[in-house]
């Protein structure tokens, strides 16, 4: 395979493009585990046209905590990151 050099500005663009596409791949998997998670916790039954009771808001609840889970993960580890600077 021919090596191919790219200038600084294309370098950098590309840098970007693909930090955007890890971080949507991260957010697609993020997102994935979450629903699978929260569906094998609180989705009791075989599902219908409607939640059985109580469904909705163990979904609900446990989306909250998986989301104030990895809000206050981030914000340690941005912490400790701020505080070794």
């Amino acid at each position: 395979m021919d090596d191919v050099k790219f200038d600084e500005a294309t370098q950098k663009e590309l840098a970007t493009f693909f930090e955007r596409e890890q971080a949507q791949a991260r957010i697609n998997s993020t997102v994935h585990n979450l629903t699978s998670m929260c569906w094998d916790k609180c989705i009791t039954g075989t599902p219908g046209s409607r939640f059985a009771r109580g469904e909705e808001s163990c979904l609900l609840n446990c989306v909250d905590r998986f989301l104030d889970t990895s809000l206050f993960i981030i914000k340690t580890i941005e912490g400790q990151r701020s505080q070794q600077s």
